[in-house]
């Protein structure tokens, strides 16, 4: 795997994923209590062994670059390697911003080339999964393909979000299309059996959707951004001009948990998936494929008098006499007494607020960071070091969908509340 380059696509500027992304980039928003989206595809690099790793971005990198600063010393403790931002910027040459996934990429090529590589792996900046890319590559090889790309076996209803890929026995791509509707989808149909499924999941799910993940051979990707010098996206424009040229085009059938957690709401349900018992879909437990992220060395959490169930707790916080259940609470997240927390993610925080500090910010009518006492939330983001005043509820009292209301420092999507990064929500509220 030397001779693979990997470069990370940071996504565009997150409206999806809003309010999240105000003050951060897409893959710099955090999951899982400690991780951040970044930390999936780079540790799956690294457990490639893959390490030349550019992220690219263009929003809001400063949060991005310190975590990838404090957590990526490559040269220490993972090998001969590096992972570097890419951050977008204009010059003589290139007035204008990333436009696209093939821009970015193009935008960047004169560094890219400089490398004595045979092979690109281009990937997403904002999806859970987690996969051995050199088996990626190996296959790309072993199939003499010229680009190569991820193919998820998904069902109707799914595949009309995707851009589906139909192929022959062999996974060899003969038509690519973008989120085909009606007779066009049912045309994208595939014998996803002859590719490794079982008959009874082949009959599930017949179609092959793109993951967004490509090996590019060397001279194919650079001939096809030049020979395509208005192309702005790989999945709408470059493949589809590779495939008319006669390249040679393979998909690699990826069968495990994969997600896409560019919404807000998908983004919630993968968190809170995270603590399901005995099998999650996706865990974060597995010692021979090991997920990496800024090492914070942090007290171990303290449980005073709480009541925990099917949750997981971030290190370095204190819960008090609460009740928490179906919850991701992050680092450093400080619960009072008699809060009820349910079905919720809470992001914790960047720093510890001391007893004496929090004391003097009561005294002067102000609110600590963390969930104060009396408190109800349900179904919500908390983003990071918000501040939840005492016998607030957050309970979405009339099932909105879709609100903003910045001046009070929450947003709905999905049905789901959202309490910005460093909010305050006032004692007494009810959302």
């Amino acid at each position: 795997m030397k001779r693979v380059l990997a470069i990370i696509l940071g996504g565009g500027a997150g409206t999806r994923l809003y309010p999240l992304t105000k003050t951060r980039a897409k893959p710099a928003v955090p999951l899982a209590g400690k991780y951040r989206l970044i930390d999936i595809p780079i540790s799956n690099c690294i457990n490639s062994e893959i390490n030349k790793i550019y992220v690219l971005t263009q929003f809001n990198s400063a949060s991005l670059n310190r975590h990838l600063t404090m957590s990526y010393n490559l040269s220490a403790g993972f090998g001969q390697g590096f992972v570097e931002v890419l951050a977008a910027q204009q010059t003589p040459d290139s007035p204008s911003w990333f436009e696209g996934t093939a821009d970015a990429v193009r935008k960047y090529q004169w560094l890219f080339q400089e490398w004595d590589v045979d092979h690109y792996l281009i990937l997403s900046g904002d999806q859970l999964y987690r996969m051995d890319y050199s088996k990626f590559v190996e296959h790309h090889i072993a199939t003499g393909a010229q680009l190569t790309v991820g193919a998820l076996p998904v069902d109707a209803a799914q595949a009309q979000e995707f851009g589906l890929m139909r192929t022959d026995s062999e996974g060899s791509i003969a038509e690519f299309r973008e989120k085909p509707k009606g007779e066009a989808l049912e045309a994208m149909r595939v014998d996803t059996q002859s590719l490794g499924l079982s008959p009874e999941e082949a009959e599930k799910r017949p179609f092959l959707a793109s993951m967004g993940i490509y090996v590019f051979s060397r001279e194919t990707l650079f001939n096809l951004l030049s020979s395509n010098p208005s192309a702005t996206d790989f999945g709408k424009e470059i493949i589809p001009s590779s495939l008319a040229r006669g390249d040679r085009l393979q998909s690699f059938l990826f069968d495990d948990y994969w997600e896409d957690i560019g919404t807000i709401g998908a983004f919630f349900e993968a968190n809170l998936a995270l603590t399901d018992q005995p099998n999650p879909a996706f865990s974060f437990y597995d010692e021979k494929f090991p997920i990496y992220t800024r090492p914070r060395y942090l007290p171990p959490s303290k449980l005073q008098d709480s009541q925990v169930t099917e949750s997981i707790i971030g290190e370095g916080s204190l819960l008090k006499a609460c009740t928490i259940h179906h919850c991701v609470l992050g680092v450093r997240s400080r619960i009072e007494d008699e809060v009820v927390l349910q079905d919720t993610l809470l992001m914790g925080a960047d720093y510890f607020e001391s007893s004496e500090e929090r004391a003097v910010l009561r005294e002067r009518g102000g609110i600590p960071i963390g969930v104060g006492k009396g408190t109800t939330v349900k179904r919500a983001i908390l983003d990071k070091n918000v501040r939840i005043g005492s016998n607030v509820s957050i309970i979405n009292k009339d099932r909105v969908e879709e609100a903003d209301r910045p001046e009070l420092n929450f947003y709905i999507r999905n049905g789901i509340v959202v309490v910005v990064k460093n909010g305050t929500i006032a004692d007494g509220s009810v959302i």
